[in-house]
């Protein structure tokens, strides 16, 4: 009879001033504490579960929840209603998503927002993956659209998915029940695991596809489209949703992830949004100055190199280098390094000048080059006198 019954802010453990959320609070505690799943085989568990999940369905609609405050158990006898009916652990997590604690927590543990598979549970998402573009830096700094070559699976037309040979199906796991996963705990803390039998498939393949092995799944190397935009800075990735491999279950395909690599340049060197340039020059360059046809990413410019320039100075080319796509209207600089070349060989007119030029100067340099066998004959002379030095001493000394 409805007299019998408990009073609902009774069952709940609240005041007849509670809000919604401590109703759904409440209830979320006592839902977990008393569920079937929590607790197996436990009768009285079942019917406090009951009981709050009625005292829930009332007391969360401001209709029913009045007419109770006014007239008791009566006042709801024929009501429709009967609770909120949850089959498994999670639904309770899914109820009270949103509201706060862990409701929000439990369903992202237990895999939330993913797509149903066919035995009811969260069917597992495809396998991520990823590939490499190596970018030149004109491609950097212009944006380009690149065909990137990915190695992803793809759902088995052999046996569409289910793993198992044509003609065959794959039978419900005995472990779990074919629900792909198993309550595990201690005491009054249980935990829902995947089933470590069939890995949360919830089935069993005695035989397996011959051209998938009983994945469902097989290799596949696809080209794909992808739009760089200009700025992009090594190492960065850019992620192609949907693009990685496929679920047989029939969930939520994998992402694809593409990292950025810079090839090598010739000419350039990247530091950051700066593009360093290492020009080489002259000794008279460097005196004199010069104009100096210096490279840029799309051409070549003329610059004014000014007279006495040391080694090591550098010049900037204002906003010569790379744009940032963070900042779009921000472009790098190219830096240019000059280094005074010292040559190797030079013309023996070269050398009359430059000693012309030292004396001017007034300054020491190494004398005229002798020729190389003239050396030579030279070393061995004076070898020669120095042997007859020393034979010299010895007759001195025995005559003594």
């Amino acid at each position: 009879m409805a007299d019998s019954k408990r009073d609902y802010y009774e069952v709940l453990g609240i005041d007849r001033n509670a809000s919604k959320h401590d109703i759904a609070a409440a209830y979320r505690k006592l839902a977990l504490k008393y569920h079937p799943d929590r607790n197996p085989g436990n009768e009285e568990a079942v019917e406090k579960f009951k009981e709050a999940s009625e005292a829930f369905d009332v007391l969360n609609n401001d209709e029913k929840r009045a007419a109770y405050d006014r007239y008791g158990h009566q006042g709801v006898n024929g009501m429709p209603g009967g609770g909120p009916q949850f089959n498994d652990i999670n639904d309770i997590f899914e109820a009270f998503s949103g509201m706060g604690g862990f409701g929000d927590i439990f369903s992202e543990i237990f895999g939330g927002g993913g797509r149903r598979s066919s035995q009811g549970g969260r069917a597992p998402r495809g396998e991520d993956v990823r590939s490499i573009v190596e970018l030149d830096l004109r491609e950097v700094a212009t944006g380009v659209k690149k065909l990137v070559r990915v190695r992803r699976k793809e759902v088995c037309t052999t046996c569409h998915g289910t793993g198992a040979k044509p003609g065959t199906v794959p039978e419900p796991c005995t472990y779990c029940g074919g629900r792909g996963v198993v309550m595990q705990g201690a005491g009054f803390i249980r935990m829902q695991t995947t089933c470590p039998s069939c890995h949360g498939a919830g089935k069993v393949i005695r035989q397996p596809c011959t051209v998938c092995r009983g994945s469902g799944l097989f290799d596949d190397i696809k080209d794909i489209e992808v739009h760089i935009p200009a700025g992009i800075e090594e190492r960065d990735q850019i992620r192609l949703v949907e693009e990685g491999s496929r679920s047989p279950a029939g969930g939520r395909p994998g992402d694809c992830y593409i990292q950025v690599r810079f090839k090598d340049h010739p000419v350039f060197q990247v530091d950051g949004k700066d593009l360093i340039c290492k020009f080489p020059i002259s000794y008279t360059q460097a005196v004199l100055g010069a104009t100096l046809d210096v490279p840029l990413l799309d051409g070549h410019q003329d610059f004014k190199l000014p007279a006495g320039t040391q080694t090591g100075d550098i010049f900037t080319l204002k906003g010569k280098g790379l744009p940032d796509r963070k900042r779009p209207t921000y472009c790098g600089d190219i830096l240019l390094v000059v280094n005074i070349e010292v040559p190797r060989t030079i013309t023996a007119e070269q050398e009359t000048l430059l000693r012309k030029l030292a004396e001017l100067e007034q300054v020491n340099v190494s004398p005229q080059r002798k020729g190389f066998f003239k050396r030579i004959k030279d070393y061995i002379q004076s070898l020669g006198e120095e042997d007859a030095r020393e034979t010299g001493k010895e007759t001195e000394k025995e005559a003594e």
